[in-house]
């Protein structure tokens, strides 16, 4: 029961075998072509000549437009209070995307506080909340207004 390989079955083996290793070779063939033609396609150099040095000092605290820059808070009382203690942890986005009531901020605090390993703010915790209602307070929302004036028309099919 033991069939050697007919020779026909061999020759094509070889033919597969051959096949792969010349698609093998004109690919790494035309990678050289390309790598000659564009070495810098392959650098790994970082390009720093259109970069400008700016001091982090002088500028992670700076404000436009009465929006502090690095976070986009807005510049009011507490400003720098609520920088330095909530977007050590995350984002300012977090927070001005969760506009809430003092209780809320409160709870919100102290959850933080039990589960997140956030400090204690000592006085600070007045500070933030005051900043944070005063200047991200919630939204009211409610249904869109009713549609008035409004030309219906039929669909066709």
């Amino acid at each position: 029961m033991d069939k050697e390989p007919s020779f026909n079955s061999q020759v094509k083996s070889i033919y597969h075998l051959l096949m792969v290793l010349f698609l093998l070779f004109i690919i790494s063939g035309g990678s050289l072509i390309y790598y000659a033609n564009n070495p810098e396609a392959f650098s790994f150099k970082k390009e720093t000549s259109n970069l400008v040095a700016v001091s982090l000092e002088e500028d992670s605290d700076r404000i436009e437009n009465g929006v502090h820059v690095r976070t986009g808070l807005v510049e009011a009382e507490g400003l720098m209070t609520v920088v330095n203690n909530c977007t050590n942890c995350h984002s300012a986005k977090l927070v001005t995307q969760n506009r809430m009531d003092a209780d809320g901020w409160n709870t919100t605090i102290k959850w933080m506080q039990e589960t997140q390993n956030l400090w204690d703010l000592g006085g600070n915790h007045e500070i933030i909340v005051n900043y944070l209602v005063t200047n991200y307070p919630p939204v009211k929302k409610g249904r869109r207004m009713i549609l008035t004036n409004v030309e219906w028309y039929e669909l066709e099919e």
